[in-house]
């Protein structure tokens, strides 16, 4: 069984901007189950809509229709916010956004896990401690912003805290039944070793791909013992909805022998090992392809651009109200 933490996530992205660019509308909402899209809104359309199939499947006749109106008063709040957010920091004009995220766990092992934050213009801006249920800033500017949210007019937090580890986690179980047979299905894996080598040192990778769900543990051993990779691990989707990962290390070209890797997944019974062996090592054209295409997908993904931390002026924030997908209101201090 694997090893790592596994279950399912619901996740909301909003994102507002102050003209229309980067491929982005005025205002969009999009919402993600296990990292399949399963609706969208965007101030082109005018409603939300269904994008996973199995979305169809909903009962509630008027899910469509509330949640049409909740992503409305959302697109005029955020609109205002935006507005708010250049006249404080003295914008007249240009491009600028502000964004909103949040989402819940619920793992395998029965326990669940929330998270809130807010952006402005590519930066963090504000979040939430969902253990205790208070906004706390990431920089300086959004000092006065936390203390509204925490204030015992709004307590904003308690709200949102209470919301993640109840209502979100509720839609989850919901949603997981309308696309059991894609959600819960497991498949294996395919793994593949290969290594590179320039200027005496060689890079040993392991290529896994075409496994769903996308939880994985992937590692490099020598001899029984742990190698770390100093690349990041990025797990990409593929265009059938399954996902690819690669890890490499670097070793010397005399100490390649005694490497494997184990891959640790939900779709397998025990741990799967392989070794690299001099017969193995390939041409790794192949793994530059698969992760051009995992590349290409995450490209197509719409509805928010990933802030970036960087420097600006203190400012307060004037108050706004956003709704949740359950459609309760909640004070976002933009």
């Amino acid at each position: 069984m694997c090893l790592c933490v596994s279950g399912h996530s619901l996740q909301y992205y909003h994102t507002a901007v102050s003209v229309p660019g980067h491929g982005l509308p005025l205002f969009s909402t999009v919402g993600y189950v296990d990292g399949i899209e399963i609706v969208r809104y965007s101030s082109d359309v005018g409603r939300e809509v269904p994008v996973a199939p199995w979305m169809q499947k909903v009962k509630d006749p008027d899910y469509w229709e509330r949640n049409t109106q909740i992503c409305k008063v959302n697109e005029a709040s955020f609109k205002q916010s935006v507005n708010t957010l250049m006249n404080r920091y003295n914008q007249t004009g240009g491009f600028h956004s502000f964004q909103w995220m949040y989402g819940c766990e619920l793992r395998d092992d029965g326990s669940t896990r929330g998270y809130v934050q807010y952006g402005y213009d590519g930066m963090d801006f504000v979040a939430l401690d969902p253990e205790r249920g208070v906004y706390y800033p990431i920089t300086d500017q959004a000092q006065a912003s936390a203390q509204r949210f925490n204030s015992p007019e709004l307590r904003e937090g308690e709200r949102q805290k209470n919301y993640l580890e109840t209502e979100c986690i509720d839609w989850i179980r919901k949603y997981l039944e309308y696309g059991k047979e894609e959600l819960e299905r497991r498949v294996r894996p395919e793994v593949k070793v290969s290594d590179h080598s320039v200027n005496g040192v060689t890079k040993l990778h392991c290529q896994v791909h075409g496994f769903y769900p996308r939880d994985m543990d992937v590692k490099w051993q020598k001899n029984g013992m742990d190698v770390p990779s100093h690349e990041a691990k990025h797990v990409f989707p593929n265009s059938d909805g399954t996902y690819q990962i690669r890890v490499t290390v670097e070793v010397a070209a005399e100490d390649r022998e005694g490497h494997s890797c184990h891959v640790d997944h939900a779709s397998l019974d025990q741990t799967l090992t392989v070794k690299w062996e001099p017969q193995s090592s390939s041409n790794t054209l192949w793994i530059v392809i698969a992760f051009l295409v995992g590349v290409t997908a995450i490209a197509a993904v719409v509805g928010f651009i990933i802030w970036k931390k960087r420097s600006g002026k203190k400012t307060n924030y004037a108050q706004t109200n956003t709704l949740d997908k359950d459609g309760s209101s909640t004070s976002s201090n933009a």
